[in-house]
């Protein structure tokens, strides 16, 4: 008899139906209207498993420091669990008495597991904090850049921003023009970091339609918002929506179109600003026709799109996208002094948001109650905190000062790195120079389920569970999820909660770690105390009996009637903003005294490092849009369908316009060299229209491939970006900045490797 379990996932909730230890079907749950084929990559049982302990052939050799130049390069010796547990634990006291706690790397940033328990970032960081600690990080690839800024305008952290957002039920009753930056990518909004619930988000949009929401995509891929409700598509130079904001400021402000009544109550720094968009304060009027040379849309069109905003309900949405490019901080910034012109904030359907289109929790009122993790203790003084995308920096360049937030430090000496939880060489910038500086380190430590780019460059690797093969427990935002184990790990794989346990009873840190429980007692322990919290919740045996339960409150489409910062337009006194002068910032006292020559105090136009019509568009006339994927979430299971079925002779897809296409002689199926400076890969062609004839679009994740040249083979992007921070303020990722070309590549493709297995020697 078949068994059927239920599981929670970053994409959605699913029934998992299993029989003989093996998984026979991946069934949407009954409560999701739409179920990501995302989830059908847990059919794959694959022989990239990761099914024994195994240590790099010279590390295991030589010991730590042997042969870096070798990671991803030599063969794996697969030990005994008890050998790598003490290996890896040794290496960890070396590093902390010789080094100090400042020369370890806890490397656990990317998607991990949804679950509460067996979440690896968390475990890591547990242990390793009760340990004394380790250069840490700040923020995430995904929003540094607007992680740093919205705190400074609006006196409160970024993610509570999103969960204060205005929600759908409000866009559809209310709002007349939602104006979208950066896409409003449906497949984007069926996955969330930490769990996604039902989805609904299709539904919503649809209903806003029939109600009259007139949807505009600003932005350089016309599919950007779903064809189904019918968007206006306004075509603009990828990297110049700041410009193009500026100047619709301008049209405003010429056109007495600005709500004075607003700006004065609500905004600080309003004279300043608008000194600048003027031209006063630097002699260049932020125009429409200035904007025109800029961002490549008629300055006709740019005052005509500005007038009809002052005439509507109007919300102003800011993707993700946007952020991660050079100078990115400015484009949440500048969005929302457009919508503080436009005088809208506060009013139901309009103002200003953002992400929308970025992932699905986005617009569903944030009103649950999450379940509680295992504790993280708090960070230990002493090691320094980098932003998370100066990763590769800090490994290459130690001594060296860096600024970041209006505080200033050195990179440490990194001696060591453990991995759990993601894939660098998937979602870092100029994986080249990633390469290079990953030789560096004495030890490398992975925990990871297959044999990934990242795996196969460790030293030492543990092979661990994946979501389907471990009990836990996770939240969305209308359900929580209960996971049961469907089937059992294959090989000699563990838990990442068990990894790290044995870890701690080699640093005698056992009991403290584990608190006398396994994984699947914390399961209960964890549940129990949501339900403490929560007295409408059944008893744990009924949940997991169930498989989930609702949360009371939240509709049957997910929604909660939320207005964003109504409150602070209703009373700006009772409940003014947490920056410092209580309103609104247009002009920042705090970023004004950091002194940053790439980040003013103001929201300002600051020409990127490269971009279309601008900086080395002579040299490389293409833009590459590196977006997300709709296959798959970042790099998970693209060794598996339905990312290997979207894969176009045998690599990533990329998007070409049928005039790009032409001018370089490639068709449809063809095999295309991307390159610029920087570095190159191969991809496979897609003739498409739905893009500007000057971009070409690749997403993220393909599995690194580099040749003996460089050249991955697979058509990851991330080989042609540039790892260089937004600013001195956020130290974000700029990977959207990026300019390539794309010629047809010359004989017969290579074979794409980065699917193999890698190398194993027998221990003698």
């Amino acid at each position: 008899m078949n068994k059927i379990t239920s599981l929670g996932t970053h994409f959605g909730p699913y029934r998992i139906e299993s029989r003989d230890n093996e998984i026979v079907k991946v069934h949407g749950h009954e409560l999701d209207p739409a179920p990501s084929e995302i989830g059908q990559g847990y059919l794959h049982r694959s022989e990239l498993r990761v099914l024994r302990p195994s240590i790099r052939k010279s590390w295991l050799e030589g010991g730590p420091g042997t042969r870096g130049d070798l990671r991803g390069k030599e063969p794996f010796v697969e030990v005994e669990w008890n050998q790598a547990i003490a290996l890896a634990s040794d290496e960890l006291k070396r590093i902390r008495t010789t080094h100090g706690p400042q020369a370890l790397f806890a490397g656990s940033y990317g998607w991990g597991s949804s679950g509460r328990v067996h979440a690896p970032g968390a475990l890591l960081f547990r242990l390793l904090r009760m340990y004394g600690g380790y250069t840490d990080v700040w923020g995430t690839y995904s929003s540094s850049a607007a992680e740093a800024i919205v705190p400074y305008f609006l006196g409160m952290r970024y993610h509570a921003a999103i969960g204060r957002g205005t929600s759908w039920s409000v866009i559809a009753e209310h709002t007349d023009l939602f104006v979208s930056f950066g896409g409003l990518r449906r497949s984007n909004t069926e996955v969330t970091y930490g769990g996604q619930g039902t989805h609904h988000t299709e539904e919503w949009m649809k209903k806003a339609k029939a109600k009259g929401t007139d949807f505009l995509n600003v932005g350089p891929l016309r599919d950007d918002i779903d064809a189904q409700i019918s968007p206006r598509w306004q075509p603009i130079r990828p990297g110049t929506d700041v410009a193009f904001i500026l100047a619709c400021i301008h049209t405003l402000i010429t056109n007495d179109r600005v709500d004075n009544e607003f700006v004065a109550t609500y905004v600080h720094g309003w004279q300043k600003f608008s000194s600048y968009v003027m031209g006063e304060s630097d002699q260049q009027p932020k125009s429409p026709s200035w904007a025109a040379n800029i961002s490549g849309i008629d300055a006709n069109a740019i005052e005509e799109l500005a007038l009809e905003m002052s005439n509507r309900r109007t919300l102003i949405n800011v993707g993700l996208s946007l952020q991660r490019a050079d100078h990115g901080e400015q484009s949440y910034w500048a969005a929302t002094a457009l919508a503080c012109a436009l005088g809208q904030i506060g009013l139901p359907g309009g103002g200003i948001a953002f992400p929308f289109g970025a992932q699905g929790n986005v617009g569903a009122g944030q009103v649950r109650k999450r379940v509680p993790g295992i504790p993280i203790p708090p960070r230990p003084e002493g090691p320094p905190v980098i932003s998370v995308s100066r990763f590769r920096e800090l490994l290459d360049n130690p001594g060296k000062t860096y600024d970041f937030n209006g505080e200033s430090g050195e990179f440490p000496d990194i001696k060591m790195v453990w991995w759990a939880g993601g894939n660098p060489f998937h979602h870092h910038q100029n994986l080249t120079e990633l390469a290079s500086a990953w030789e560096r380190p004495e030890t490398i430590v992975v925990q990871e389920p297959f044999w990934t780019p990242t795996a196969r460059r460790a030293d030492i690797v543990f092979p661990s569970s994946t979501p389907l093969e471990r009990n836990d427990l996770g939240g969305a935002e209308n359900l929580l999820i209960s996971h049961e184990r469907a089937v059992d790990p294959p090989g000699e794989a563990r838990d990442d909660y068990e990894i790290m346990a044995l870890v701690a009873e080699q640093l005698e840190l056992k009991e403290q770690f584990t608190e006398g429980r396994s994984g699947d007692e914390w399961v209960e322990v964890l549940y129990d105390l949501f339900k403490a919290e929560n007295e409408w919740a059944p008893d744990f045996e009924e949940f997991r009996k169930v498989g989930y339960l609702r949360y009371p409150g939240v509709s049957e489409m997910g929604e909660n009637h939320q207005v964003f910062l109504s409150e602070f337009r209703d009373d700006p006194v009772a409940h003014k903003l947490g920056t410092p002068s209580g309103r609104i910032e247009l002009w920042s006292e705090s970023i004004a005294e950091f002194d940053y020559e790439d980040c003013p105090p103001h929201p300002a136009w600051m020409e990127p490092y490269e971009r279309l019509g601008g900086r080395n568009s002579s040299t490389w006339p293409l833009h590459l849009v590196s977006n997300q994927p709709t296959v798959r979430i970042h790099s998970q299971y693209d060794h598996t369908e339905p990312s290997q079925g979207s894969k176009v002779a045998g690599r990533e897809p990329i998007r070409v316009h049928p005039e790009t296409a032409k001018k370089r002689g490639v068709s449809e199926g063809d095999v295309v060299r991307v390159f610029n400076d920087r570095g190159s890969c191969l991809a496979g062609v897609v003739i498409d229209d739905a893009l500007m004839p000057e971009v070409v679009q690749l997403s993220t994740g393909a599995w690194y491939d580099p040749d003996s040249e460089g050249m991955c083979r697979a058509g990851n992007p991330n080989a042609l970006t540039r790892d260089r921070g937004t600013s001195k303020l956020a130290q974000g990722p700029s990977a959207h900045t990026c300019l390539v070309d794309i010629e047809l590549f010359a004989g017969a493709a290579p074979r794409v490797e980065s699917y193999d297995q890698p190398e194993f020697i027998h221990q003698q």
